[in-house]
Formats: C-alpha cells, sequence, structure tokens
C-alpha cells in the first residue's frame, strides 16, 4: 500500500456491518478490485477456464441477434468485465458479418488494460438504452451485502466486523432488510444460523437490467435458491487461488453466493450452467476413438476441448453455477 492508501484505511478502523466493509476493501483506492494486476490472479472463473465459455456466450448472442431481427447495431455489454476476457473471447468467436455489427462495452471500475482491442468501449457503469446482450459472469457475487446472525434470543442482528476479521453482533435486522429475509431466506430462531441479505443485489440486478431497451442479460454466479439457502450463509474470502477467511483489509476478494430466485425479474428464471452450455452446444462429448487413427492431432485437441467442457459443465463444479435468464423485450432464447 501506498502512504496515501494507508492514511484512507485508517479512517475504517472499529466496527463496520459487512456491506459497508466489503464495500470499501473491494472498491476503494487501493481496494482489491482497483489494482492494475486483476482477479485473475486470485481465482479462477469460466472465462479463464476455457475459450468454449466465450465461445457459448458468443452463439448466444447469435440466438439474440436473430431474435432481434438481426439489428443494425448489436450490443453486447460484458459487466465487471475484470481484464476484458470474455468481451475479446466473444468478439473472436462471432462471425464476421455479426462482429461487424457490433459495439462491445466492458463494464468495470478499473482502469482499462494497456493494449485492450480498440472495438471494445471500456466503462465504469453500463450504457443506456442498449439492444442486444447484458452478461454479467460473477458480478452479483462481489455487490456487498450484510450479514446477519441470530442470537441466543433468537433474534436475527446484522454481524459487525472490524477490519481484521473480527466479528460481533449488532442492532437486530428491521425494516426492508428484515422483510426481504422473511420473504426469501426465513431464519429459524436457533442462536449461530446465518444468512446474507440479498437485497442490494436484487437492486444491482434490476438496475442492470432497466438498461437494457431489447434483449436478453444474463447473471452467471455461484448461487442458492430457496430450497438450498446454506444454514451458516456462504461469506467467504479468495486470496492466491485459494479460498481464506474473508477479511475486509483488501487483501482479498470477499464474496458470497447469490439468491438469484430473489432477483430474478417477472420473466426471468434459473438454470444450472450445465444446462445452459449444453443448450448453447458446450456438452464435454468425447471424439469418437477412430479419429485418432484417422487424424491424431486432430484428435488429441478434441479430446483437450472435451475435458474442458467437462470441466466447466460439472454438477459439483463450474456446471453447478446459476443462470439467471432476463429476457427483455423478446421470448427466453432457451426455450424452444
Amino acid at each position: 500500500m501506498t502512504a496515501r492508501t494507508r492514511d484512507e484505511w485508517r479512517g475504517w478502523q472499529g466496527w463496520r456491518g459487512w456491506r459497508e466493509a466489503a464495500q470499501h476493501a473491494l472498491y476503494a483506492p487501493g481496494g482489491f478490485y482497483r489494482r492494475a494486476e486483476g482477479p485473475a490472479r486470485h481465482f479462477r472463473t469460466s472465462v479463464h477456464a476455457s475459450p468454449l465459455f466465450a465461445g457459448a456466450v458468443a452463439r448466444l448472442l447469435c440466438r439474440v441477434d436473430e431474435t432481434l431481427g438481426r439489428p443494425e447495431t448489436l450490443d453486447f455489454v460484458d459487466m465487471a468485465a475484470g481484464r476484458g476476457e470474455l468481451t475479446r473471447g466473444v468478439l473472436a468467436a462471432l462471425p464476421a458479418d455479426v462482429a461487424a455489427r457490433t459495439r462491445a462495452y466492458a463494464v468495470e471500475i478499473a482502469e482499462r488494460p494497456a493494449g485492450l482491442d480498440h472495438r471494445i468501449e471500456w466503462r465504469a457503469v453500463p450504457p443506456e438504452g442498449t439492444t442486444g446482450l447484458l452478461f454479467a459472469n460473477e458480478w452479483l457475487d462481489n455487490v456487498p451485502v450484510e450479514v446477519t446472525e441470530v442470537d441466543a434470543a433468537g433474534v436475527a442482528r446484522l454481524v459487525m466486523v472490524r477490519q481484521d476479521g473480527t466479528e460481533r453482533l449488532g442492532e437486530p435486522v428491521t425494516g426492508a432488510s428484515a422483510r426481504w429475509l422473511e420473504r426469501w431466506w426465513p431464519l429459524p430462531g436457533e442462536e449461530g444460523l446465518r444468512a446474507e441479505i440479498g437485497l442490494p443485489r436484487d437492486e444491482a440486478w434490476a438496475g442492470a437490467v432497466a438498461t437494457l431497451r431489447r434483449g436478453l442479460a444474463v447473471a452467471v454466479d455461484y448461487a442458492h435458491t430457496a430450497d438450498t439457502r446454506p444454514p451458516f450463509g456462504t461469506l467467504t474470502g479468495f486470496r492466491e487461488g485459494r479460498e481464506t477467511t474473508p477479511v475486509p483489509d483488501g487483501s482479498c476478494d470477499i464474496t458470497a453466493h447469490v439468491a438469484l430466485d430473489a432477483c430474478a425479474l417477472p420473466g426471468g428464471r434459473v438454470l444450472p450452467q450445465r444446462e445452459a452450455l449444453h443448450a448453447l452446444d458446450v456438452t464435454g462429448a468425447r471424439p469418437p476413438l477412430t479419429l485418432a487413427s484417422t487424424d491424431p492431432a486432430g484428435y488429441v485437441r478434441a479430446l483437450a476441448s472435451a475435458g474442458e467442457a467437462a470441466e466447466l459443465t460439472a454438477p459439483g463444479g463450474l456446471g453447478g453455477f446459476g443462470w439467471l435468464v432476463q429476457p427483455v423485450g423478446i421470448p427466453d432464447p432457451f426455450r424452444g
């Protein structure tokens, strides 16, 4: 940290709710997502696992294009773009005629990476009035939320945290947060049970979807639904590729799984990534053995591709991610 950043952090001693603490740790100057090296050093997403993922998103963009009647300008908006890896991959995978009509936006709070494709517009917020596909891969899990825990009297209270990660219980949960818990993550009055209050994510998703004039919005994330809420929450940290204790000091990612069913707007639905990618022709099927004798190099390439597809669609791994699919003024491209 620079001297200036250390001075900024000194103002954050004491107790804060997890939402405020994580917001500062991730997004303040000197925070985790403001660093030049980017988050890829600390965790591996589907985008980093295989170019097959970007290819599948490109095919989805083509489906949306056809549903829209092949507009003169087709928009692709990559939310939480990292260093533009997905946007670059999608543009590279598009057919030439579609790529020529595509306006690509990478939405990220960090500075534009050096050498990024000139066709990609780098923005801090999504553009308004777009027509096409808005794709948010592992964005909502980094929208900070409050954490709540049930006390000895059976009351759900906010969890307060210091910069070193020490926690204590604060005030009871009230107002809109209490209503959200009651509707989406009701906690029995058993001491120690925890939940993350997903209301800020619902609001963030609604805001992102509202920027689309027509098209499809998709949020891909670690997720749970009403029948699979974890009893002790999911708040965690990632540093150098390893899961770690979440500490709001800017040294690690701070993330929690997303209640995608709560985020969904009317007409939206949640699919497992495995199902979504199968529908986009990423199956993980092994190549026929006969190819090994007729085209050995082709067989090796096909086998490697099948392995990557298997990782992207593995039920206990990346394939278990949720895809929140939200059509805006068009039919659902995953139906029919």
